[in-house]
């Protein structure tokens, strides 16, 4: 069984494909051996982030475990795995509309057993190492950007690197904007940091009984995110460029498949599927 279905990885590797820049062969004999193709070493990333499975299980005689390290590394320079993002959330924009003035802010803490860059001790694991994914959604749960760090790092310190992935839109943005956060963001600090920013906010209060509101779309996204990619659950990638670049990969198919969905009942396309999915 494929680790996503054809609707929605088809249209991803079309789009991740145009993007992948030529490939320069230098050898000076020119003899080496055939290049693995970049849809095989794609299907391969995608079970890493779908199943969570380490490289060396998922090689087999086509494509080893090296090749797909290699060229993930290459296509994270490229900054790939970013701009495909971007384009996801573009044409989401485009076709369905984010709901940008009201934003939801929210952490989440994985395990990291590998360690790493982005590894720090749980305080909610008994002191083992985590990392924390600060994410950023609209007002319906599409994720706009996330920013990891260690599983030690407060929340509300990386509020404001979390705010700055709406550069992404640039000057393309409601003129108000309400920030929901929980009550682990109950500061004056806080506070004056989204008034700096222009923003006005809906922030729980400490020591009070659960007040959701608006803020349970972002528990949503979170749930898509550990669910749905094991990688994402168990991070067992050290390096910060990686991580970064998976939790881009996931969030593009995240987008892509809510904007299949929601736009099932309003638009007509050569290989929409029968059932709405």
């Amino acid at each position: 069984m494929p680790a996503l279905p054809s609707f929605l990885i088809e249209p991803l590797w079309c789009q991740f494909e145009a993007l992948i820049p030529p490939v320069e062969d230098h050898h000076p004999l020119g003899c080496h051996r055939p290049r693995i193709t970049d849809r095989v070493v794609f299907d391969k990333l995608v079970q890493v982030l779908v199943l969570g499975a380490s490289y060396e299980k998922i090689s087999d005689t086509g494509c080893s475990a090296t090749t797909i390290r290699r060229r993930r590394d290459a296509w994270i320079d490229a900054e790939i795995f970013t701009t495909l993002e971007q384009i996801c959330l573009e044409a989401y924009d485009r076709i369905v509309g984010l709901e940008l003035e009201n934003l939801i802010v929210d952490g989440c803490i994985v395990k990291a057993p590998c360690g790493g860059e982005m590894a720090g001790k749980s305080p909610v694991d008994r002191g083992k190492l985590g990392t924390k994914r600060s994410v950023l959604t609209d007002g319906k749960g599409i994720p706009l950007g996330v920013v990891a760090a260690p599983a030690n790092r407060h929340d509300s310190p990386l509020l404001r690197p979390t705010l700055e992935k709406l550069s992404r839109f640039g000057f393309h943005l409601p003129p108000r904007i309400t920030v929901h956060l929980d009550a682990g963001y109950d500061s004056g600090k806080t506070r004056t940091l989204l008034t700096a920013l222009g923003c006005e906010w809906v922030i729980s209060t400490s020591g009070e009984p659960l007040q959701a509101g608006a803020r349970w779309v972002v528990e949503r996204t979170n749930a898509w995110h550990t669910r749905g990619f094991k990688k994402l659950l168990i991070c067992t990638e050290r390096k910060a460029k990686v991580i970064d670049a998976m939790i881009s990969f996931a969030n593009s198919i995240i987008v892509l498949r809510r904007l299949i969905r929601e736009a099932w009942y309003t638009q007509r396309w050569d290989a929409r599927p029968k059932r709405r999915p």
